[in-house]
């Protein structure tokens, strides 16, 4: 027998194009910056519309909340030359945001109880 482990593929994953920055940084947990790197949030701090990020390599900034900034798009649009070496980006967690399609009538929006009911059933 070989001792050699499958690697294991991530399952597909489908969000709302258009969702909440904040919700979207939540559930992926990565910051593009403005050269292109993508760092690992540690903690996001959210009050009202702004939130104050602070990555794993010790950078802490503030940011609003808007679905078409230039952090949304960039995330969406999968826009990045790497990732940061201080912050250490897992590879199962690159892999996972490689996989995540993000399409405009189709996925979950992210939202606390906004499960649809099934096509066959109407409440």
């Amino acid at each position: 027998m070989n001792d050699v482990k499958k690697e294991k593929t991530p399952a597909r994953t489908f969000y709302r194009k258009r969702i909440v920055l904040f919700v979207l940084l939540e559930k992926i947990k990565i910051w593009p910056s403005r050269q292109g790197l993508l760092h690992g949030i540690k903690t996001i701090v959210s009050t009202g519309t702004h939130a104050c990020i602070t990555t794993h390599c010790g950078k802490t900034f503030t940011v609003t909340n808007s679905k078409n900034s230039r952090a949304a798009r960039w995330l969406r649009n999968k826009w990045y030359k790497g990732t940061c070496a201080a912050c250490a980006v897992p590879d199962w967690k690159m892999k996972k945001y490689s996989v995540t399609f993000f399409k405009n009538g189709y996925g979950s929006d992210l939202r606390e109880g906004a499960r649809r009911p099934p096509a066959d059933r109407q409440e």
